[in-house]
């Protein structure tokens, strides 16, 4: 078999059959590698997203791993782990605007209260229920990249006041700031960045209780930046006054914790299931990339790069 795909959900699924034909030769499943328990590869080429934890003895039986995503920081963490040589790709920019618009719907969504909106309809009771217009606001992005540049933009259509956190500064049109200065200046925040091991724990306690009492605090970045522990805290304290999630600390253990509603839980779980019960919270299972349009981009890509790589035993797009 040339490629067996992992964490390919219902839509994306349908998108592959459909683009890879009969030339490839395939199999997949919704699963990821530690849910399926799959023991050898089954498969040339191993193709994850984000969740699946590919083992590392499977590195002598493979030729190579593509993660259908944009982020790669997994795949990294695996090469740092097995000490050798392994094509290893991922995909060019497929949701930059799908991802953007979850944030900001994430926003709205908390600025609105809609949350509790929904739990006091069936009293059909308004009280507590005022929330606030976003025109005015003042909004942070931290990572100002593709997806965090067209944060602000939407926001800036809005009438949102904007200013960014970067180590490089490219976007003329966003004012920069001090992330501490920033943190104190903000009304939200929606965190953009790439992972990596300097900005690991970036949203601590300690960053985010400088921040107004009441700020908002949105990730759809990777859930390493903000400790599960640290959130829990300020929420408890009534320090943050929203807060909305599409990715997850320790992510790929959270995710079988959930799916699986097993009686083994990780650290990070529990304080999630606890989380969940605030009025101002809410969270999507990393799904912020899931639209029409940028699954069938996610497909086409994957699909350039196995066939890419079948012809040239490496991917285009690589590590």
């Amino acid at each position: 078999m040339d490629v067996f795909f992992y964490e390919a959900f219902a839509e994306e699924a349908k998108a592959l059959k459909e683009l890879l034909g009969n030339s490839i030769t395939f199999d997949l499943t919704s699963q990821t590698i530690q849910e399926v328990g799959h023991i050898t590869p089954p498969a040339r080429i191993i193709s994850i997203r984000t969740q699946s934890v590919v083992p590392e003895s499977w590195a002598d039986n493979i030729d190579g791993i593509l993660s259908r995503s944009t982020g790669h920081d997994h795949l990294t963490s695996y090469l740092t782990k097995i000490q050798k040589h392994l094509p290893c790709g991922y995909l060019e920019e497929y949701a930059t605007r799908a991802v953007a618009e979850q944030a900001i719907m994430l926003m709205m969504t908390l600025l609105r209260k809609l949350p509790q909106q929904m739990r006091q309809f069936s009293s059909f009771n308004r009280d507590g229920l005022t929330g606030m217009e976003s025109a005015g606001k003042n909004l942070l992005v931290v990572g100002v990249g593709r997806i965090g540049s067209e944060i602000a933009s939407i926001a800036g259509g809005l009438g949102i006041n904007v200013k960014g956190v970067d180590p490089v500064v490219k976007h003329p049109r966003i004012e920069y700031i001090d992330k501490r200065e920033g943190i104190r200046w903000a009304d939200i925040v929606i965190c953009a960045m790439n992972l990596t091991q300097e900005n690991t724990g970036y949203f601590s306690y300690d960053l985010l209780r400088h921040g107004k009492k009441g700020i908002i605090f949105i990730n759809i970045a990777r859930g390493e930046h903000a400790p599960t522990a640290d959130l829990l805290q300020l929420l408890e304290e009534g320090h943050l006054g929203g807060l909305g999630l599409d990715v997850y600390e320790n992510e790929s253990t959270v995710a079988v914790c959930l799916r699986k509603h097993t009686a083994y839980q990780s650290r990070e779980a529990e304080i999630i299931r606890e989380m969940m019960n605030y009025p101002n919270v809410i969270f999507t299972p990393h799904n912020a990339f899931n639209t029409l349009e940028a699954v069938q981009r996610k497909a086409q890509f994957t699909v350039q790069q196995i066939t890419y790589f079948l012809e040239h035993h490496d991917f285009k797009v690589k590590l």
